[in-house]
């Protein structure tokens, strides 16, 4: 990689102001202006045909976009025929704006006003590039003739829209903003803030378009501010952004950018977009609404906006997406699922007013995700914990605490050994497999014990001993301690440190106890069981029986 032939390629401003700098974060959403149907569109393989240009239309209706591009009608005819389609339908809501794009050339601007006949509100969007490099390389002109190139185009648009009679609102791009002086795009820029003689009542919009992006984001804001404090007529206008994200640092331009005075942004959603794609406006908005603002866009249903983008774009979502991602809010992690678990239950007992979780910026719910499913997802670098929540999320399992370890590496060892990660049911199969009612060697037939006046239990159990029926006597100070008696009596067993818990446990509409039991071999080890029965007596001498057989087993 020879590094030695790349150069700065951007412009630091005249002045340079920092107060912007002095704020911790937005405090309010700016005008949002989804740029999918033309810049997205334009960035994919197969771009959208009508009807799915139409649905996505619909979708961003619905987010609660008010401005949205819906393309460059002279540059195709279906780019042509969307608009007509929009119109002659009367499919655009009378709160929202389309932005069409045009460049400072007379037949495209022409052929574009062509295309807007009937719209009732709408921006007409006119560029030029005025950085060095297209200014030398590609146009060959002087800085003189690049402005002429904006301020003729911004005359038609002008003269255009009062032989139509329309009230149509203008926006102006210095192209490749970021390869051109800051001094001369504000020239420009106040070139044709002249022609359309804008006013607070009917207000043009100037858009800084990170084109490419050349330098760190704090030089964008920067380079936004000293064009925002010398634009004419500041007051009549709407100062907006346009990031692309060549150096990864879409979002963090826009937020720069809006931090130093920008009211507008435009965007994609997912980022889509040339090169790099443009910026993200769904991570730009939740990153408001993860700090209380308001972002004014409904992203409460992000796996639906992910389906619909996904068919009608052909492109895919990086699971690592932020927030919108299938894996965002997935901990496989031990110590995370730990940290998330407990954090779940301080929300559920304590109920605090700000949500504030370890490992969880924002509440899954509010983008339409499940703690159940999206959040502690189970492979081998789970932990006990991990397993254990999903056990009693999914299937009200409430496992004692030192049985969630002995649990939790049965899990981790199935994962480890299929090379995958295992889903609820799978991690229950494991349970059930590994602990509840085993019947093999022993195999509980039944019992029957009566209680004497000085406490004691006595009576009978009936089981199978590798499939032979047996009847021993038991005696013992309480049911499960008679028949522990009768199994290490008649059968050579020998274990101490019978420890036992028990709870009721809801199962769709059947609700059954689950007991558990824990017992110490000869040989210092400890062997779990479990028994699961309509009757809590009957599932708590189920898992002894359970717990002997896996000691038998050497489990």
């Amino acid at each position: 990689m020879n590094y030695t032939k790349y150069a700065k390629g951007y412009y630091m401003p005249p002045e340079i102001s920092l107060d912007w700098l002095k704020k911790d974060a937005l405090d309010h959403a700016p005008v949002w202006c989804s740029v999918d149907l033309r810049d997205g569109n334009q960035s994919l393989m197969i771009p959208m045909s009508l009807d799915e240009k139409l649905a996505f239309f619909d979708l961003l209706v619905r987010v609660g976009f008010k401005e949205i591009e819906v393309g460059f009608p002279a540059a195709s005819e279906t780019e042509y025929e969307f608009l007509r389609r929009l119109v002659e339908d009367d499919l655009i809501p009378d709160d929202v704006t389309v932005q069409v794009l045009t460049q400072a050339r007379e037949h495209i601007i022409r052929r574009t006003f062509d295309a807007l006949r009937g719209v009732k509100n709408a921006i007409v969007h006119v560029y030029n590039s005025t950085s060095v490099a297209q200014r030398e390389q590609v146009f060959q002109k002087s800085k003189e003739e690049i402005l002429a190139i904006a301020v003729e185009g911004a005359k038609l648009l002008k003269k255009l829209t009062e032989e139509a009679g329309a009230n149509y609102r203008f926006e102006y791009s210095p192209e490749s903003f970021t390869g051109t002086e800051p001094e001369y795009a504000l020239e420009v820029c106040n070139a044709v803030l002249d022609v359309w003689q804008p006013t607070p009542e009917h207000k043009a919009i100037i858009n800084l378009p990170v084109t490419v992006q050349m330098s760190m984001p704090h030089v964008y804001g920067m380079q936004v501010a000293y064009v925002g404090a010398h634009l004419k007529y500041r007051d009549a206008v709407v100062l907006s952004l346009h990031p692309h994200n060549d150096r990864g640092c879409g979002v963090a331009d826009a937020e720069m950018g809006l931090l130093a005075g920008a009211d507008r942004l435009e965007g994609t959603l997912f980022g889509n977009g040339e090169r790099t794609g443009n910026v993200d406006i769904i991570t730009v908005a939740m990153n408001m609404c993860a700090l209380g603002v308001d972002p004014q866009l409904d992203f409460s249903n992000l796996p639906h906006l992910v389906e619909v983008y996904e068919r009608v774009t052909r492109m895919q979502v990086n699971p690592r997406q932020p927030y919108a991602g299938a894996l965002v809010f997935a901990a496989f992690s031990g110590s995370h699922q730990d940290a998330i678990a407990k954090g779940m239950k301080h929300w559920e007992e304590q109920k605090p007013e700000k949500w504030s979780l370890p490992y969880l910026y924002i509440d899954p719910k509010d983008v339409g995700r499940t703690y159940d499913g999206d959040v502690i997802r189970i492979n081998s670098q789970s932990g006990k914990g991990g397993v254990a929540y999903i056990m009693e999320q999914q299937y009200g399992v409430v496992m004692p605490k030192q049985m969630r370890e002995d649990f939790g590496y049965r899990v981790k060892s199935v994962s480890d050994n299929g090379h995958k990660e295992l889903q609820p049911d799978e991690i229950y199969k494991v349970f059930a497999d590994t602990y509840v009612n085993l019947s093999f060697p022993y195999e509980l037939v039944d019992f029957l014990l009566k209680k004497l006046p000085d406490g004691t239990r006595v009576g009978d159990v009936h089981l199978k001993v590798d499939g032979e029926e047996r009847t021993y006597e038991a005696r013992g100070n309480g049911r499960l301690d008679a028949i522990s008696n009768a199994l290490q009596q008649n059968l050579e067993l020998s274990y101490t440190n019978l420890t036992y818990s028990e709870h009721a446990l809801e199962i769709g509409q059947n609700s059954r106890a689950i007991s558990y039991i824990s017992i110490t071999g000869a040989d210092g080890k400890v062997h779990w069981g479990v028994g699961l029965d309509t009757d809590i007596i009957t599932s708590s001498v189920l898992a002894l029986f359970s717990a002997v057989n896996r000691m038998k087993a050497g489990h």
